[in-house]
């Protein structure tokens, strides 16, 4: 795999991007505690929440593009990761997945897919993950769901990295990661109302 410095940079910014609002919402609750215009209960709730959505999308974050993810991620942690960047969302989580001992890096691509298929849903929607170690399948469904304009392409290989930006940067890193680990990603998007992602390990 060969990332670029334009593409870790736009890895960084996509994920600052996902940490400012939980982070800016702890601070709006320090300030309110500041100012103690109330008992103090608002402002902790607010905290606490915001610093739980950032805690869930650091631990997502760190399996799904860290070394962590690579060989020993299992798959009640990936679950729980998934779990905690839906919790409160618009997009609920279906997990039906059996593998009890997936290849290296099956997981983290599975996490990165279910992202994907998370831009895919603009109105909320549903995302199943289901299959086994010989193949799995990350499929999104609701209203109005398709691939971003830009997803294609970057899924593809045919943007430059030049030409990436925060929208398609993902898009972009999941297939490298794929091929990194022997495994190939594969997109249906032909279905009204879903698009699925199909992730399997490279044949020999």
């Amino acid at each position: 795999m060969s990332l670029g410095i334009r593409a870790m940079e736009l890895l960084c910014s996509r994920l600052c991007h996902d940490l400012v609002g939980p982070v800016g919402a702890i601070n709006n609750g320090v300030e309110l505690l500041d100012e103690g215009g109330d008992t103090g209960s608002e402002a902790l709730d607010l905290i606490a929440d915001s610093a739980e959505t950032a805690a869930a999308r650091l631990r997502l974050y760190r399996v799904a593009l860290g070394a962590a993810g690579g060989q020993s991620l299992s798959p009640g942690d990936a679950r729980a990761a998934l779990e905690g960047w839906f919790r409160g969302g618009k997009v609920r989580l279906d997990w039906t997945l059996v593998a009890p001992s997936p290849p290296p890096g099956l997981l983290k691509l599975t996490l990165l897919a279910a992202l994907l298929a998370e831009e895919s849903l603009p109105r909320g929607g549903t995302v199943t993950v289901s299959g086994a170690e010989a193949g799995l399948s990350v499929l999104a469904v609701g209203a109005g769901c398709a691939l971003r304009p830009e997803m294609g392409p970057a899924l593809a290989g045919q943007v430059a990295e030049n030409d990436l930006g925060p929208r398609s940067i993902l898009s972009h890193v999941t297939p490298l990661l794929a091929t990194a680990y022997g495994l190939t990603i594969l997109v249906d998007g032909t279905v009204s109302g879903q698009v699925r992602f199909r992730l399997h390990p490279i044949q020999g």
